[in-house]
């Protein structure tokens, strides 16, 4: 489908419309110490997700929805030590798989990264394939038993997976919500365009300062 010519308008979730707690989930991407840790295998991404302030307002997306009783995944992406299962289709596998700082099963890259909490009744749901954080995992099944009509997704990276998550979410019927300021990429200006020419064609665009107020409205 080809996108309208002129910008299209910024849509907010409000406090009365799909941000209900009861029927909200918040899916955390990517959010990895390999990922977005001091010694991460992707130090730019790294250095965005923090001088930005976005992993800080995942963190506080995370504790306001464990205040408010909205359910939290945290999406990792990681791979076995031998590497069996893993894809191999796209130059950003094979490049991955260069990469100093591995993402591997068990290892400290895949633990959620500070200052990100998480607590006994999240959901770590783990992938070894693909770039979804959804399709192929347990998300779908998890949000449909949860009751979630809405998911806020955020995290990392614009360029690939949320996008990515966004789409998949939309795909199966959910109402996607994405706080604008809790995601990043590379470099830093792609980000802003990723929301503005793709992301608010399909997903209401907010913030995270919206996003709880509605939770807590």
């Amino acid at each position: 489908m080809t996108p309208p010519p002129s910008e299209p308008p910024r849509r907010t979730a409000g406090p009365a419309g799909p941000l209900r707690p009861a029927h909200c989930a918040l899916l955390t991407v990517e959010c990895q110490r390999g990922v977005v840790g001091p010694d991460s295998a992707l130090p730019e991404l790294a250095a965005a997700a923090r001088e930005s302030g976005a992993l800080g307002r995942v963190a506080r997306l995370v504790s306001a929805a464990h205040d408010t009783g909205v359910p939290v995944l945290h999406a990792v992406a990681e791979r076995r030590a031998d590497g069996r299962g893993a894809s191999r289709n796209a130059r950003l596998f094979r490049a991955a798989e260069r990469l100093p700082v591995q993402q591997l099963a068990g290892s400290e890259a895949v633990r959620v990264a500070e200052p990100i909490p998480v607590a006994d009744q999240d959901f770590v749901v783990r992938r070894l394939h693909g770039l979804s954080p959804i399709a192929g995992t347990e998300v779908d099944a998890l949000l449909r038993n949860l009751g979630c009509r809405t998911l806020v997704i955020c995290g990392v990276s614009a360029n690939v997976a949320i996008p990515n998550a966004v789409f998949d979410a939309v795909n199966l019927g959910y109402t996607a919500v994405v706080p604008e300021d809790a995601i990043a990429g590379v470099p830093a200006s792609y980000t802003p365009a990723m929301v503005r020419n793709t992301l608010s064609l399909v997903a209401a665009v907010t913030t995270t300062d919206e996003v709880i107020s509605g939770w807590r409205g």
